[in-house]
């Protein structure tokens, strides 16, 4: 019988828990979880909410030793993460590991990134590959170094991104192939079947990065931008960080109004960019070559909904434009 490797799971997110649990039905020898700390939300009352994430809660749910270190440089931390003697760490979706962490186990440790590595290394791949207007993406397991996501490449998974699709839509069907690229790169590593390449020999292409988007950076820019580029940008904000303009509903009356989904209408028109047009419970904001029809949006301090209730709460229906 095949002894299995001593693994140290790392991560902290929704997307962490698909290959985590994929390990653990699979019977992979998990001898420690390594998640961030709990979410404390205080409220006015002095009260107090703790806020679990997935990767704790399955930890304690099957009964896996669990560390969450506020600080990964903690001589405890490692103290504690030294008795439980990984041959191997496997990380999700985490913050940066310095390298005593990373370097710690004899077969190192890997890392899944979801884009196709060189291309969009950073915090917001997918995101930024939506963004940029990009037919396909994918998955990509290396071993970390010393460089953000720059180590050798073990495997990786293309696939199409859909025309409409939205990077809410692409984050849950990449993480849905995560846990078999996870289980596929693992077999591959234990049985000596594949060679780690340098990302410089994948792409002969300009590379893109992959930063974190800062919330000014959502404001779409309706006069600078193409009917393409605002189409994109909403879709890769959305449903988060998510995209957003000022509603201006009259001279002294307006909102920050966040848009989540939409439909592109190339058609040549003479009417002012921005200028918003509503017929028949319908919202379409003119732009260069056509409108942008909206779909579901959120007026500010209001929840999330389509476009037919907002129309019937503003009840306004001329002089309306976005900036």
């Amino acid at each position: 019988m095949r002894k299995l490797p001593r693994i140290v799971f790392i991560g902290g997110t929704q997307f962490s828990l698909f290959s985590l649990k994929e390990l653990f039905i699979n019977k992979y020898n998990i001898v420690g979880i390594i998640t961030n700390p709990d979410n404390l939300i205080y409220r006015r009352n002095a009260s107090r909410t703790i806020i679990m994430n997935p990767i704790k809660k399955y930890a304690l749910e099957n009964h896996i030793p669990l560390l969450q270190p506020k600080n990964l440089l903690d001589s405890s931390f490692f103290k504690n993460l030294k008795i439980w003697n990984a041959d191997i760490q496997i990380v999700v979706s985490f913050r940066i590991l310095p390298k005593k962490v990373w370097g710690s186990p004899k077969m190192g440790t890997f890392n899944l990134h979801a884009s196709l590595l060189p291309q969009y290394r950073g915090f917001s791949p997918i995101n930024w590959t939506i963004i940029n207007g990009e037919k396909k993406t994918g998955l990509t397991t290396f071993f970390i170094s010393n460089k953000i996501d720059s180590g050798n490449i073990l495997l990786q998974k293309e696939v199409k991104i859909g025309e409409e699709e939205t990077a809410g839509e692409l984050e849950n069907r990449l993480k849905k192939m995560s846990g078999s690229i996870i289980l596929e790169t693992l077999e591959g590593i234990l049985e000596k079947k594949i060679i780690p390449l340098p990302q410089e020999d994948r792409s002969s292409s300009p590379l893109k990065n992959a930063p974190k988007i800062s919330t000014q950076s959502c404001r779409i820019h309706w006069n600078e931008n193409s009917i393409e580029t605002i189409y994109n940008k909403i879709r890769g904000l959305s449903p988060v960080p998510t995209a957003w303009t000022i509603l201006f509903l009259n001279k002294k009356r307006f909102f920050r109004f966040k848009i989540f989904v939409v439909k592109k209408i190339r058609k040549k028109h003479f009417f002012p960019i921005g200028l918003v047009i509503i017929s028949l419970y319908k919202m379409k904001i003119s732009v260069k070559e056509g409108f942008i029809s909206v779909i579901e949006c959120q007026m500010e301090g209001k929840k999330k909904m389509n476009i037919k209730n907002l129309i019937n709460g503003i009840k306004i229906r001329k002089n309306i434009f976005v900036q």
